[in-house]
């Protein structure tokens, strides 16, 4: 089993002081709207690595690329434009703490901001998404690695259409999510973006076996990825 912090949206004090988090989780996971201070002290008390996407109130951190020699963008040297020592699972698939992620960030646009998509521009980004997850598994494939082809968690900031999502323009899914989530296979769908403001939003099916999940605040579990096993460990939603 796998233990994961998952955060979106809003800072838990508590948890910087490490109050409420059971055990020592293996993985950080970010659904997008934090400070990206707010992860790295995460993650260092844990001693976890960080894997996160951007959401719509974050910075653009689109055309910074790591090399030999440090970041760049547009061919200049940058300092790490997200949180230190993160991995931005932004579009693409990673394999971190035994856990294969795929990340798709940002939401629907609504007033020209950061990280907005329209349906358009968020489907090609997710179909993009699903050729790079195929490529990593022939990689894989071909230098020892794992051939497994299910994601084991889609790390979005913005949920699907009618799974959890929000009738206003700027908390609307997507709808390219669900031929997403029927590609990659995911054990969860972790999201963020949709504040709960006093309810208990409940863990919504998408797909066939899929679990849609709003980690606004925190949401610790443990997931088994070789039985697709999940067990809430805490959670505590927005306020």
């Amino acid at each position: 089993m796998v233990r994961v912090l998952a955060v979106a949206d809003e800072v838990v004090d508590s948890l910087t002081f490490g109050v409420g988090i059971e055990g020592r989780p293996d993985l950080i996971l970010g659904a997008g709207d934090l400070p990206f201070d707010y992860l790295e002290i995460l993650s260092s008390l844990c001693d976890a690595p960080c894997v996160y996407v951007p959401g719509n109130h974050d910075r653009e951190l689109r055309g910074y690329h790591r090399g030999r020699t440090g970041w760049t963008r547009a061919g200049l040297p940058t300092e790490d434009p997200g949180p230190r020592g993160g991995i931005n699972a932004d579009g693409r698939t990673v394999t971190v703490a035994g856990l294969r992620i795929s990340g798709l960030g940002g939401s629907r646009c609504y007033n020209g901001g950061t990280n907005q998509y329209t349906d358009t521009q968020q489907r090609l980004r997710s179909m993009r998404l699903r050729c790079g997850n195929v490529l990593s598994r022939s990689r894989g494939a071909g230098h020892g690695g794992s051939t497994r082809g299910a994601t084991d968690i889609l790390l979005t900031h913005s949920p699907a259409r009618g799974v959890g999502d929000g009738d206003d323009t700027p908390h609307r899914g997507f709808d390219c999510f669900h031929p997403l989530v029927r590609s990659l296979r995911p054990t969860l769908l972790v999201h963020g973006h949709v504040h709960p403001y006093g309810s208990r939003p409940r863990d919504l099916p998408i797909g066939e076996a899929t679990t849609s999940m709003n980690v606004v605040g925190f949401c610790q579990f443990d997931i088994d990825p070789a039985t697709r096993k999940v067990e809430i460990v805490r959670r505590r939603h927005g306020a």
